[in-house]
């Protein structure tokens, strides 16, 4: 029989001495299943392989049928490494419980216990908040996380359930106080710590989602993808916010097959890439709009693709630290392969080619120097940036030229980048 990694609960209370740790995992698949945010969910499970069991803080879908909930339990049945419970969220709908059965669960572990409550409806089950009085009644019961999709009220987020939701916990929980250690919960495709009612709040939305603005104080620019480990430390139950590196799920890329495939594949669908945006354009230039929009809509569709691929692959640093990464190669291409290009083009008499080198390398050379200013990304402040369609060539700042000064390209016809101020 297969050794199942995803639990499909059918008791209210499951014991497991055993276990003294648990990985937790929010919003994987909300977004959509696609390869770019699943090997960030492909990640967090890899990096869950240290904790005993692991626990999914709600949204395994981004909506709940048959074909996301097999395609999402595949998935995690191959890259998982130890037994994965599912808390639902609020797209996680349909045929829920077809796949992971109860919704109202407490999972008794050695040293902690974990009470799962549904809350995916902004209201908690009648159910799960007698389920959890039960368990706190337990004499044997000493550390609980109460682990639930949306929010409490808290001092971050109004993105919540209702205040008297909350306090329709808090009077199952309020005789047992004392025992509960930490609330838990996802939703909110970011991460923020707080207290409410004196118990510590967890909020981790950044198992695949793109992680968003959640306040002023917690922006995404500040926030990586990530998981949480919950452990015993020194007789207390403690835990530990873990940051996602790309090379956290690295099988696929180690297959030199398949590696050198994908960037076949993703050099031709970056071909196509650009080869419709340049029909798009051709037919815009005529007049022809719903021809340059199928285009531009196909070019689209060719890049994400690409993006998809190229994310199985990619080796990339955290957020914060990856801007720099970027100069180098700028600084090599306008500096020696370019214009070794260029001197070979002229040997040739291939005059567009050298043409071409020139101005690229022109170019290039005004993108390194702003990858430098932007390395120190809360300093940069090019609100605007302009780049010529006719050779690509890039200009900053207020005083730009009316004339491309590589190709002589008319500014009217400058593409402009303006930073949007909410």
């Amino acid at each position: 029989m297969k050794d199942c990694k995803i639990q499909k609960v059918a008791e209210a209370m499951i014991s497991l001495p055993w276990v003294n740790s648990m990985g937790v995992i929010g919003d994987p698949g909300c977004e959509g299943l696609g390869t770019y945010n699943m090997k960030v969910y492909a990640g967090t499970l890899e990096k869950s392989a240290e904790d005993d069991i692991t626990l999914i803080a709600g949204d395994l879908v981004p909506t709940g049928n048959k074909h996301y909930y097999e395609e999402i339990s595949e998935l995690t049945e191959i890259i998982a490494h130890n037994d994965v419970y599912v808390l639902r969220g609020n797209h996680d709908t349909g045929t829920y419980t077809d796949y992971f059965g109860r919704k109202n669960y407490a999972l008794l572990a050695g040293e902690f216990t974990v009470v799962v409550l549904d809350n995916a409806m902004r209201a908690f089950e009648e159910e799960g908040l007698e389920l959890l009085q039960q368990v706190l009644k337990m004499e044997e019961v000493h550390r609980v996380i109460i682990a639930f999709h949306i929010p409490v009220p808290n001092h971050y987020i109004r993105n919540s359930v209702s205040e008297e939701e909350f306090a329709r916990l808090k009077e199952a929980y309020g005789p047992w106080r004392e025992k509960v250690k930490y609330l838990l919960c996802g939703h909110v495709h970011s991460r923020f710590e707080d207290v409410v009612d004196n118990i510590p709040l967890i909020c981790t939305g950044g198992g695949g989602a793109l992680i968003e603005d959640v306040s002023e104080d917690i922006r995404a620019c500040d926030v990586e993808h990530h998981m949480v480990h919950f452990f015993m430390k020194d007789g207390e139950l403690a835990y530990r916010f873990d940051n996602l590196a790309e090379d956290d799920y690295d099988k696929e890329r180690k297959v030199n097959v398949l590696k050198e495939n994908i960037e076949k594949t993703v050099a031709a669908e970056l071909m196509a890439h650009l080869k419709y945006l340049m029909f798009a354009d051709r037919a815009r230039r005529r007049g022809m709009e719903a021809i340059a929009n199928l285009f531009e809509a196909l070019a689209s569709s060719e890049y994400h693709h690409a993006r998809n691929f190229y994310s199985v692959i990619q080796n990339q640093l955290p957020f914060g630290e990856s801007v720099e990464t970027f100069v180098p190669r700028e600084a090599f291409e306008y500096r020696h392969f370019y214009k070794m290009m260029e001197q070979y083009a002229d040997e040739l008499n291939a005059p567009l080619t050298k043409q071409a080198y020139s101005g690229a390398a022109a170019a290039e050379k005004v993108h390194a120097e702003l990858l430098k200013e932007a390395s120190s990304i809360e300093a940069f402040d090019k609100e605007t940036i302009y780049v010529c369609p006719i050779c690509g060539y890039v200009m900053a700042g207020d005083n730009i030229p009316e004339r491309c000064p590589v190709c002589g390209g008319p500014k009217r016809q400058y593409e402009e980048f303006q930073v949007k101020n909410e």
